[in-house]
């Protein structure tokens, strides 16, 4: 009913000023356990919708800082952000932070405009995957492992046994497929300013300064600076977090707390934590 009011008001005691939502799309995509949550569509989805339910913000701001993770979990947060824009008539402006790179990227192509800090890292447009091959460890401890199967494809790169040519070749080609994909977005999204340049899709990345050369990017900017100058000395940032469950962790997540789960998770956790302190790493963070 006050807000209903407020428009008969004097000028003078109106609180007019345009507020900006920002959502905070932060961390390995797709990573966590029982203990921590990773980037991904549940975790991304609350804040996003609540964000572009805003009516009368005129944009949405979304400030990216990741390494990068899972192809499907980017493609599932770029498509979110996407449809709520059309939805809700919204323009999105991505502020990169530290890196945007691989799936962090892909993500940031949701933007209509893509701002960065001359020292952000973004690029990496390629497919990786990785693994340890332990076929030398167990004949020298004396394990006998048995796995039984039915399909003769089940154990494809199993770590316990030898590396089979065919076997590599097929994930090659699964890569290829899924880097196809990440190259039509980009192409879709960016094709009209990328600059031709064969390092592009080659999995290079780029400081912030350099990506705004090659198109990848469109300027660089900070989001308050940005946001004063199209909205106005007046305009705020809006911070939109997912609610906190239990222990404080982002709603829509479970948590195990028999006793056995909770420590599988703390096995989990610390191999989540050190793959995601490698893909960080990675760009020299």
């Amino acid at each position: 009913m006050i807000s209903s009011l407020r428009r008969f008001l004097p000028k003078p005691f109106r609180n007019d000023k345009p507020v900006i939502p920002v959502v905070r799309l932060h961390g390995a995509i797709g990573g966590g356990g029982p203990l921590k949550s990773g980037l991904s569509l549940a975790t991304a989805s609350i804040p996003l919708e609540k964000a572009f339910s805003m009516k009368k913000a005129p944009a949405v701001a979304l400030v990216v800082n990741s390494p990068g993770g899972s192809p499907v979990q980017s493609r599932l947060i770029f498509k979110r952000i996407r449809d709520l824009a059309k939805e809700n008539e919204k323009d999105v402006l991505v502020f990169v932070e530290d890196v945007a790179a691989s799936g962090g990227y892909m993500i940031a192509l949701a933007g209509d405009e893509i701002f960065v800090d001359p020292s952000s890292i973004v690029g990496s447009i390629g497919v990786v995957a990785a693994g340890f091959g332990f076929t030398e460890m167990i004949k020298k401890i004396g394990v006998d492992r048995r796995v039984y199967t039915a399909g003769e494809k089940k154990v494809t790169l199993d770590p316990f046994q030898p590396e089979v040519p065919e076997d590599i070749e097929y994930i090659k080609s699964l890569q290829l497929e899924i880097h196809e994909t990440f190259i039509d977005m980009v192409k879709s999204r960016r094709g009209d300013v990328l600059a031709d340049d064969p390092d592009l899709f080659t999995g290079k990345f780029w400081t912030g300064r350099t990506g705004v050369q090659l198109g990848l990017v469109d300027a660089i900017g900070d989001l308050r600076e940005v946001i004063k100058d199209r909205y106005g000395d007046k305009a705020e940032p809006k911070l939109i977090s997912a609610p906190r469950g239990l222990f404080g962790r982002k709603a829509g997540l479970g948590v195990g707390l028999a006793k056995g789960r909770l420590l599988d998770g703390v096995g989990e956790e610390l191999i989540s934590s050190v793959e995601e302190r490698a893909m960080w790493m990675r760009y020299g963070l």
